[in-house]
Formats: structure tokens, C-alpha cells, sequence
């Protein structure tokens, strides 16, 4: 018998949920013919057979989550099968799809670390607490980020220098811990998966790492066409308020007070879904006129409902993008995710009075909540920045 683990799925993270088995105990697969479906906290993924071979038994059920290197399906080899899968690499399941049928064995091994005792290993805030937490040896890590810099996905993909401590038993609801109160009804606890574990884990990171603040205000929109595109619209203002105030169009590193301006502009929008919320992210948007942006964001949101999006189009944000209120909402605080040191939130338009010359009307006027790391972010560039953003959004087009 062969055992075969859940590999790394290629997102830097230490868990899936099985959604659907394609094989049962018993049946005959092939080589790359899909076994199961997994959803990481980012995407579903098709995990295909790394073996020619029979299904002798199937680790977990729909619903249960799998560590990567856990267990995952046990086969039964032909024997010209097995001769040429030995490798004691593959059958942990460190690779998915076809394994070259040779008697070289390839070795994965990171390079030596080149880094001296005196050069402190570049890692994104997010990544450097993360590590702190989880006991992970940052030098001991490539960082996958632009010049070698370490990133929350590198952090999540690695191994702890020591056994993580024992995650805490969340007890299933009993009767015991319902309310005295007669009449009511506690519920069951619902344990966080997938992208609500991720947000609960990203919003903690948040927490712990940003001094957040928020100021307001309105742009008024009254010129406007009566079809006008305001997700556009406000992608294309991120834009003017980044040219405006090119600080907020960053990341910060608390651990080394470093701050990195950037030149593109990569705006993370936030996508509602059934199971929880996404952030794909859309680039370039500076040089982006309004077809390729509006084609750019419907892709973005139907991959994201699908949760069909890669991994690479959920990373590397520089800005976000809070459009709240296309649902409901005048004013809010977002949450600046770090390394990121700003969100744009946008409210539901409304029709206000405002005075013109000496005369009242009603105008159309989106509410604008702009939160940034006030560690880094002056109170200045804020609504520097903020009033970019209100002259681009009150041109007429």
C-alpha cells in the first residue's frame, strides 16, 4: 500500500477542506485524473492521482479539513506502478500531477542562506508577527516577494521551528450552555472555515498591528451622467489621489519602521460571497482606461463567486477598495490590512441639500470613509490624498 499525503497546493497555506470526492474506496484511477476538490482559503482546487492504481481507502469526508502532509487516500500499485514510483518524496504527496518517470531523484532543497548575522531579513509586517506567533525562523525562509522580501503567504507555507501549541477545543453546544432565560435558543457553534478563518486571521493581524484612523467626507456627483460606472469611477479616483499623495499607496513595516512607496497601483477590492469575503486585486490601475477596468472587475467578481480565481489574483494588493455601498451604508471605519496602509470605502449615494451660490439644491453625493495606519501616514497626506479623490470623482467624466 502507498499512502498519499495533501500536498502543498502552490498558495502558501497549511490547510484544506475536502467539498467533494470524484473516487470511492475501490476504484481504479490513473495518473492525473482528478481525485477530489479541495477549497483553501483562497480557491478550489482539483487534486489529481499521482499514482496508476486502486483506491484502498479515502482520509477524511466532505466538510472535514486536511493539514498539508496529512494523510489523504492510500493506494494499491500495479507493480510496474510502484517500481517506478519509490521515491519516499511522492508518496508524502509533495507534488501534485505527473512525476517524471526517472531513477534521479530531484532535490527541492533551499539554497544555503546567504544572509549575514548583521542583515536583517526583509518580511512584510504581516509575515514578521505571523512568524513571531507560529515560532517560524524568518532567515530560514526565501521570501517569493520582489527581492527576496518574505510574504504572509511564504510565513504560512513554512514550518514552525518547534510544535505549534494545541488549538484550543471549541465545544459543540449542549444544553448546559444555553441562556437561563426560557424562550431562547443559543444555537450551535459554527467552527470559522475557509474564508472566514482567513478573515478572522487577517482582521487579528489587523488588529494587533495598525494604529487606525479615519477621517470623511463627500464628493458630489451631481454632474454626472445618470449612468455612470461609480465602481470605475472610484478605481480611476484611487488613482488621482495616489498622484496626489503617493503615501498611502504603500507598505509598512512596523518591526523595522521601513516604509516601501510604490510606483503601480494595485487596488484590492472587497467581493461579498456566500462563503465569505474575497479580496482579488485589480492592477495597474493608473494606466487602465475605463473598459479595461470595468472588464477587469466583473472577471475579478464572477472568479470570486465561483471561488475559480488563482492565487495570484488575491495577492500583492498596494490599496484597497472597501464599494459598501452598492448594499446599504452611508459612512464606515474600514480596516487597513497589513502591510497595506489605507482602505477607500465608498457608501450608498444618496440625494443631499447643499448650497449653491445662494440658493439650496439637491445633489447626488457619494459618502467616502478613508481609514490609514496613522503610524505612517500623516494626518496631511490623509486628506491629501482624500481631496484627490473628491476632485477626480466631481468631473463631470
Amino acid at each position: 500500500m502507498t499512502r498519499f499525503t495533501l500536498p502543498d497546493l502552490g498558495e502558501g497555506l497549511q490547510e484544506a477542506e475536502i467539498v467533494r470526492w470524484h473516487v470511492a474506496v475501490g476504484d481504479q484511477v490513473k495518473v492525473d485524473q482528478p481525485m477530489v476538490a479541495m477549497e483553501t482559503a483562497k480557491a478550489i482546487v482539483e487534486v489529481p492521482s499521482p499514482f496508476d492504481g486502486v483506491i484502498v481507502a479515502l482520509h477524511g469526508k466532505p466538510g472535514d479539513t486536511v493539514g498539508t502532509g496529512a494523510p489523504l487516500v492510500d493506494f494499491s500499485l500495479a507493480a510496474t506502478a510502484a517500481t517506478a514510483t519509490t521515491d519516499p518524496g511522492i508518496a508524502r504527496g509533495g507534488v501534485v500531477g505527473r512525476m517524471p518517470e526517472s531513477d534521479t531523484v530531484i532535490q527541492n532543497a533551499p539554497q544555503a542562506n546567504a544572509r549575514t548575522a548583521t542583515r536583517r531579513t526583509r518580511a512584510v509586517p504581516a509575515a514578521r508577527e505571523l512568524a513571531r506567533r507560529l515560532n517560524i525562523d524568518l532567515d530560514a525562509i526565501r521570501g517569493s516577494g520582489r527581492d527576496a522580501l518574505v510574504t504572509l503567504d511564504d510565513v504560512l507555507g513554512a514550518s514552525p521551528a518547534a510544535p505549534a501549541a494545541a488549538k484550543p477545543h471549541i465545544p459543540v453546544a449542549t444544553s448546559s450552555m444555553r441562556p437561563a432565560m426560557e424562550g431562547t435558543e443559543s444555537g450551535e457553534i459554527e467552527i470559522l472555515r475557509s474564508l472566514r478563518r482567513a478573515m478572522a486571521q487577517s482582521m487579528t493581524l489587523a488588529r494587533d498591528n495598525v494604529m487606525e484612523c479615519t477621517v470623511f467626507d463627500d464628493a458630489d456627483i451631481e454632474g454626472w451622467s445618470a449612468q455612470g460606472d461609480y465602481t470605475v469611477r472610484l478605481l480611476r479616483a484611487i488613482g488621482a489621489g495616489c498622484r496626489a499623495e503617493p503615501g498611502l499607496n504603500a507598505w509598512f513595516d512596523g518591526s523595522t519602521q521601513g516604509r516601501r512607496l510604490f510606483h503601480h497601483i494595485q487596488v484590492g477590492i472587497a467581493v461579498d460571497t456566500r462563503d465569505g469575503l474575497l479580496v482579488p486585486v485589480i492592477r495597474d490601475v493608473g494606466n487602465r482606461d475605463a473598459a479595461a477596468l470595468r472588464a477587469e472587475v466583473n472577471r475579478l467578481k464572477a472568479g470570486a463567486r465561483d471561488r475559480t480565481l488563482p492565487a495570484t489574483d488575491l495577492r500583492d494588493f498596494t490599496i484597497m477598495l472597501s464599494n459598501f455601498g452598492v448594499m446599504a451604508g452611508r459612512y464606515a471605519t474600514p480596516v487597513v490590512v497589513p502591510p497595506s496602509v489605507a482602505i477607500l470605502g465608498a457608501g450608498r449615494i444618496s440625494r443631499d441639500v447643499v448650497a449653491v451660490d445662494n440658493r439650496i439644491e439637491a445633489h447626488r453625493r457619494i459618502p467616502l470613509s478613508l481609514s490609514f495606519d496613522h503610524r505612517c501616514v500623516t494626518g496631511g497626506e490623509a486628506v491629501r490624498f482624500l481631496a484627490g479623490v473628491i476632485g477626480d470623482l466631481q468631473l463631470p467624466a
